[in-house]
């Protein structure tokens, strides 16, 4: 494995996971809203990752452990959440009422997504600190050649 393979595997970590962000905040932007454009409550969205250029175990296991490289990582797709229940709430006077008086709101909930937050902040900087360490190794080597 080469050293730059390394970079190119953070560097996928830390797109990821700032992808992975960005999808989080747009879940607690949206945790209020009842009417998106097609006219339903907003959905909760979660980010799905793959390895990329995905190898089968059989074939990692044939080889010897020097071999292995690894590839790094993509987003494999946004979807909605339809297993979590939507939030329902008693406002007859709010204008998305339904004819029973009651609101339903996003199945979005404030603590799961800031604790995604924080988990997809601390890879993000999982990913920084090994970036740093492989451009580090590669300082050194470098400047053992003067």
């Amino acid at each position: 494995m080469s050293i730059f393979n390394s970079f190119d595997i953070s560097a996928s970590g830390m797109t990821a996971q700032r992808f992975r962000t960005d999808i989080i905040m747009q879940n607690i932007a949206n945790a209020t809203t009842t009417r998106t454009e097609d006219g339903t409550p907003y959905r909760r969205r979660i980010v799905t990752f793959e390895e990329k250029e995905n190898t089968p175990f059989s074939n990692v296991l044939a080889r010897t452990s020097a071999d292995v490289v690894g590839n790094g990582v993509k987003v494999t797709r946004v979807s909605e959440d339809y297993e979590t229940e939507m939030v329902k709430s008693y406002d007859p006077s709010h204008p998305d009422a339904d004819e029973d008086g009651y609101v339903t709101y996003p199945n979005v909930n404030i603590i799961t997504e800031m604790t995604n937050m924080i988990d997809a902040s601390r890879a993000y900087e999982a990913n920084a600190t090994a970036f740093e360490a492989s451009k580090s190794i590669v300082t050194k080597g470098l400047s053992l050649g003067k």
